[in-house]
């Protein structure tokens, strides 16, 4: 409990530890009146602050769960997603994403976590690589299934396809997807082109359906013994 109290007094207060006040009473007073001079957004920095940083796991979930309970009763359009605050609000989108969040591949782990991050920052969002790292973790997967780590993603999905038997409708899906990101006009050959107006909307779309690609070729891939069920 103290190594949280320091770390919220130094790195989210930004306050200098030896103005801690003496006694709980005191430090509880501080904390509420810090807390609600908060704006709005400050507040879900806050609460998502304790959520990543209290030193016990399990009672890390239990807050979490609370919160989104706290949060759907209040109408609130933001949800915990994993551990970060996010404007989305669908059970189903919500479960793909945390899924995906809990891949066995690390890599596929840390695009997916790093599509979240971005696309859920409240001052300052990135769509754009949001968009980047979903589409990412599709690829980075596909080249491990198929063994190919040069390959491209559509060469890729010819080899999953005849690997672990991927329907040639979703596999057409999923290379057009990929298309789109990497046209003139998408995301990979035109990160600084302000023509290309990305919304929140476009990078959550890519980043449950990627997360849902990914949750697809992993229990395909389990089930054809290439990937270990962590």
């Amino acid at each position: 409990m103290l190594g949280l109290l320091w770390k919220l007094w130094n790195n989210f207060f930004k306050l200098p530890i030896d103005s801690i006040p003496t006694y709980w009473w005191q430090i509880h007073d501080k904390i509420r009146e810090i807390y609600s001079s908060l704006e709005w957004y400050e507040v879900y920095d806050f609460i998502e602050f304790i959520a990543n940083n209290y030193p016990d796991p399990k009672i890390n979930e239990e807050f979490i769960e609370e919160c989104n309970k706290v949060l759907e009763e209040e109408l609130s359009g933001y949800r915990f997603v994993g551990r970060k605050i996010t404007p989305i609000t669908a059970e189903e989108e919500i479960s793909e994403i945390e899924q995906a969040l809990k891949s066995p591949i690390d890599s596929i782990r840390i695009h997916v976590e790093t599509a979240l991050k971005l696309m859920s920052d409240r001052k300052s969002p990135d769509y754009r690589n949001s968009i980047k790292e979903s589409i990412s973790a599709v690829e980075a997967l596909c080249k491990i299934i198929a063994k190919d780590e040069k390959a491209t993603l559509g060469k890729a999905l010819d080899i999953i396809e005849s690997k672990i038997g991927l329907h040639k409708a979703l596999k057409r899906a999923f290379d057009s997807l990929y298309g789109y990101t990497s046209t003139a006009e998408g995301i990979r050959h035109a990160l600084l082109d302000e023509k290309v107006n990305l919304t929140f909307e476009d990078a959550k779309f890519m980043l449950v359906s990627c997360s849902a690609f990914i949750n697809y070729l992993i229990s395909k891939a389990i089930k054809a013994g290439i990937i270990r069920e962590s």
